[in-house]
């Protein structure tokens, strides 16, 4: 673009958003060559400048001059004052950096979605704002830069009609070209319906038609009359208003173009209903929608209901849901199939089994025919484990090329018999070649999942009162055959969860149980020998594996179920199935005389009872319910770190802890599995509406009710009440996180808000009112406890946090820039309030203090609905976001900050900084709360004094001596103040004195 006088040099290089496009020009306003060469003008640009803005004319595709005019106040005002000759000239000096330029793109919207494009971040890689990066980088990355235009729809419309669209200037750009007819053809987004509304509305044709608008979306989010027209078949205007009056005054008051823009950005994912017959709610219910909406398939519960709909987002969702799920003969027989090709493979590479000295394993299988089975488990069980392995395979009589399984692998010890002796006597036989110190009972109709046999040797090794170890068995249909086994009180077995997905976290935690079956069963050798191998009274097989955990559990030692250990099967794989069944029923009789005493205390046989019979009753595990918030991920920062570390801790005690987190919250499965102890039980498909079934499901279950955060006790207490008759007997234990009556009335002063209509002793009385239903409470600190003695209580108990000191490395001049790192749950809270506060007060002072390249980093959790674009318009400002491990970010840092202004309890981002060595600056409040000096473990300053704040920083920045002192004694103070070994005591002490 020829540069104007009202439009700045750019620094790096001309935005697409910036140039005049003449070729464009000309076409879009083809009355303009008469007009030029009325005037003699060759040159549009210069017609333009002079001309065309006075006239409203737009300078390019990608920005609309007359929406900008209509939609910016300000915009109006500057041009009737004449102080600007267009929008765009506007646009051009000062409007990028905040206005939207064009009806289809939402520059506050796109910096909100995406809160790592800081103002930093954008100028250091020569960005002038975000629909720059949009145009260069953000389409074509798949960011999203209007709820109208999602770029996957618009490149279904573009292989329609690909002589529209150029590649060039990719498909926004193309779009915002497209004639009427094919702009129109299709959905460019799963809110706006373009042939539905023009077949609704015939007379926008006639308005497009006319010249007044380009399209049927152009219409729609221009048209001054916006309440007067419904965007697509499922969204009703009158409906919407009449069904939720509460949104009536935001929308009288401007603050809304309508109500379909109130339900895009805040309707849709609060679940409300947007037309009559519409229940949007009890869609949104559905675990695949959820999955769908949080992996970004969709961005919305509303768009998935409209795509599965109009059966256009069918492609879309099997995309991500995978094939449909087979029938179990189909997946049988494509498991068979599979091992049918894996044979040329192994006759011309023999599996090699060679053992040189003591074997770490050895490996028991008896095989009957079905050569090619034998084959695919065979090449699983080499593959998964790469140590010594000593193959004892047992013939038992086959007719087919088993005879020559010899070719195939190497190094296996062979027993070949004529006839078919059975299961049973096999492993026996076998037995009795056994060098290693455990026997792997493995079937020939199986593959092993990575590391299965890692995992299964590590507990034997590690833990010596384990005698045998099973896994998680999984049909070729992708369904559980069980998850552990129980034994009922008949004699006849259940495996859990059998038919059920199993990735369900109750199939995915370590525990005792009855027993495991021996298509995977790994064994101490010495103690199988000790007990005769399996019991010949059960010939051919079956019950033989039941009868022998049965008989280990009696010898006091532990069968352990794994679910690390995965094994697929092809059940009756080597059997057949009517067979099988004959001798199931023949052997349970057996089993049921032999073990009567045993079977005495089992529980009864129903499926009700699978939630007490999934582990084994020997156990004397203490049962734990922990209730919070949410999962409490380390990632969430917050209180729920600590949480985090009463959970480990919990479970390092020998606690069998269960997790029902009280709010609905979807999780990912690296949140699920990767976050706590593997004995750990995560509860995820319940909340508190389902709190009371849940208990009920598990009367008697629990030995003790750890409830975490008092408004979570004020929540549950109408529930537990009701529901005392099946919780242990003397209450539960509430651990308070933080008494909040002291952070409420700092956050009143501070922000100057209205006194409260209570006292503070009120207010606290208030807070603790359901404390009197427990039979512990536990706070973080000495003076919250005092409080709660204040309060009337004196079953206080005080558990602070747990660190241990891990300094980062890098010396204070490698060291650059100031850290913030903490969460972010909700505007106005106080990691919120802090950052608002240093962004807006002090970082302009060091602007004139520090070098210009020295920039503040905001890292953490930020909970989506929190707008970071407050903080992103400062030069100085980097946003990151949750980081995994942050040990990285810790050592190329100089300075931690922690400006907050109001909090209670002990502030945890304070410990963390510490323990990682990086010296930090906080308010006198956070001082005071971790109990360590000005000057010795850190700097501190008035929260009300953003010069003193801002001081502390530039003297900690600058000399290094200062900071060496600091960072050795923070360390020091977090030995002395979060010494894990009294953590673990402290809960220790206080779990044992609730638990009878």
């Amino acid at each position: 673009m020829s540069e104007s006088a009202s439009a700045p040099v750019l620094e790096i290089r001309e935005p697409r958003w910036s140039r005049f496009d003449a070729q464009w020009y000309l076409l879009r306003y083809p009355e303009v060559r008469d007009w030029m060469r009325e005037q003699g003008q060759e040159d549009p640009y210069s017609f333009y400048l002079q001309t065309g803005q006075c006239y409203g004319h737009s300078p390019n595709r990608y920005f609309d001059e007359m929406w900008y005019r209509d939609a910016h106040k300000d915009v109006r005002q500057g041009l009737i004052r004449e102080e600007w000759a267009s929008g765009f000239a506007h646009y051009i000096a000062t409007g990028y950096k905040t206005h939207s330029p064009h009806w289809l793109f939402d520059e506050p919207g796109y910096r909100r979605r995406y809160p790592e494009l800081s103002q930093r971040f954008l100028r250091e890689n020569g960005f002038r704002n975000g629909y720059d990066h949009y145009l260069e980088i953000g389409e074509s990355h798949y960011y999203r830069g209007h709820y109208f235009f999602d770029d996957e729809l618009c490149r279904e419309l573009a292989l329609t009609f690909p002589d529209h669209f150029d590649s060039r200037i990719g498909l926004f750009g193309s779009w915002l070209g497209l004639p009427s007819h094919v702009a129109d053809a299709g959905r460019v987004s799963w809110y706006f319906d373009p042939v539905w509304y023009l077949t609704r509305y015939p007379e926008v044709r006639q308005e497009i038609a006319a010249g007044h608008y380009s399209s049927a979306l152009h219409h729609y989010l221009t048209n001054e009359t916006p309440r007067l027209f419904d965007p697509q078949e499922f969204f009703s205007e009158e409906f919407y208003k009449q069904a939720h009056p509460d949104m009536v005054p935001s929308l009288e008051h401007g603050y809304f173009r309508n109500g379909y823009d109130h339900f895009v950005h805040h309707g849709a994912y609060e679940g409300r209903s947007p037309k009559e017959d519409v229940d949007l709610a009890a869609h949104m219910a559905q675990a695949q929608v959820r999955n769908d909406v949080r992996n970004r398939l969709y961005d919305s519960a509303f768009a998935h209901l409209v795509a599965g709909q109009t059966g256009l987002g069918e492609g879309r969702m099997a995309a991500l849901s995978g094939v449909s799920e087979l029938p179990e003969e189909q997946s049988k027989l494509l498991f068979e199939r599979e091992a049918d090709a894996i044979l040329p493979s192994l006759i011309r590479h023999p599996l090699d089994f060679t053992v040189h000295g003591i074997p770490e394993i050895s490996v028991l299988m008896v095989v009957y025919d079905r050569v090619a089975l034998t084959a695919q488990a065979l090449a699983s069980l080499r593959a998964n484990y790469a140590g010594s392995i000593q193959l004892i395979l047992v013939d038992s009589g086959s007719h087919d090329q088993t005879r020559h399984i010899g070719q195939m692998v190497c190094g296996a010890t062979i027993l070949r018999y004529r006839y078919n002796i059975g299961y049973l006597q096999g492993c026996n036989l076998a037995l009795e070649k056994a060098e290693a110190p455990f026997v792997l009972h493995l079937n020939n109709d199986i593959r092993l999942y990575p590391n299965a046999i890692v995992h299964a040797l590590k507990r034997l090794r590690f833990e010596a009162d384990i005698g045998a170890v099973g896994g998680k068995l999984i049909r070729t249909n992708m369904r559980l055959q069980e998850a552990g086994s129980i034994i009922w009180r008949d004699g006849s077995t259940y495996g859990y969860l059998r038919e059920s997905d199993p990735n369900l976290t109750n199939a995915n935690f370590v525990r005792d149980v009855d027993y495991c079956s021996a298509a995977f069963l790994m064994v101490r050798t010495a103690l199988l020998r000790r007990l005769g191998g399996y019991d010949s009274r059960y010939m051919p097989a079956y019950f033989e594996d039941a009868d022998l955990c049965v008989r280990i559990l009696k010898t006091g030692m532990r069968v352990i179920y794994d679910p690390g250990v995965v094994i697929e099967h092809l059940e009756f794989g080597s059997s057949g199935a009517a067979g099988s069944h004959a001798l199931i029923r023949g052997n349970l009789k057996t089993f049921a005389r032999l073990q009567h005493d045993f079977l005495r205390h089992q529980q009864p046989a129903h499926i009700r009872n699978a939630i007490l019979g999934r582990e084994h009753r020997i156990s004397q595990r203490k049962r734990v319910l922990f209730i919070e918030d949410r999962l409490p991920l380390r990632r969430l920062g917050s209180g729920y770190v600590r949480s985090n570390d009463i959970i480990r801790e919990m479970a390092a005690l020998g606690y069998q802890v269960t997790v029902f987190p009280v709010l609905p919250r979807e999780q990912t499965a690296l949140d699920l599995f990767g976050d706590f102890p593997e004995t750990v039980e995560l509860i995820v498909n319940q909340d508190l509406s389902g709190f009371a079934d849940f208990i009920q499901e598990r009367v008697g279950y629990y030995d003790l009710v750890w409830i975490g955060r008092t408004h979570n006790m004020a929540r549950l207490l109408p529930l537990l009440n009701e529901s005392s008759r099946y919780l242990p007997l003397d209450g539960p234990v509430l651990d308070t996180e933080v008494i909040a009556t002291p952070r409420t009335m700092e956050r009143i002063r501070v922000l100057g808000l209205d006194e409260p209509d209570s006292s503070f002793d009120e207010m606290l009385q208030q807070e603790l009112e359901s404390a009197r239903f427990c039979q512990q409470i536990i706070t973080v600190t000495s003076h919250d406890a005092d409080l709660v003695r204040h309060a009337g209580y004196e079953n206080v108990s005080v558990l602070g946090h747990e660190l241990s000191p891990q300094p980062t490395p890098a010396a204070f001049e490698d060291r650059h820039n100031i850290l913030f790192f903490g969460a972010i749950h909700d505007e106005g809270a106080p990691n919120h309030d802090s950052l608002v506060w240093f962004v807006d007060s002090v970082l302009p002072i060091l602007d004139g203090v520090l070098p210009a390249d020295v920039h503040f980093t905001i890292a953490g959790f930020v909970d989506p609905k929190v707008d970071m674009t407050v903080f992103s318009t400062s030069d100085r400002v980097k946003i990151v976001g949750p980081v995994g491990d942050p040990r990285e970010l810790f050592d190329r840092h100089r300075v931690f900050v922690a400006p907050t202004r109001f909090a209670g309890g002990i502030p945890f981002k304070v410990h963390e900084a510490a323990s990682y060595g990086l010296p930090q600056v906080v308010t006198t409040l956070l001082c005071d709360e971790v109990g360590w000096t000005d000057g010795e473990e850190l700097l501190a300053a008035p929260a009300n004094d953003a010069e003193a704040f801002a001081a502390a920083v530039v003297r900690l920045y600058q000399d290094g001596a200062l900071w060496e002192k600091l960072r050795q004694g923070a360390l020091a103070a977090v030995e002395r103040d979060c010494s894990p070994v009294r953590f673990r005591q402290a809960l220790s002490d206080i779990v044992q004195s609730c638990i009878a």
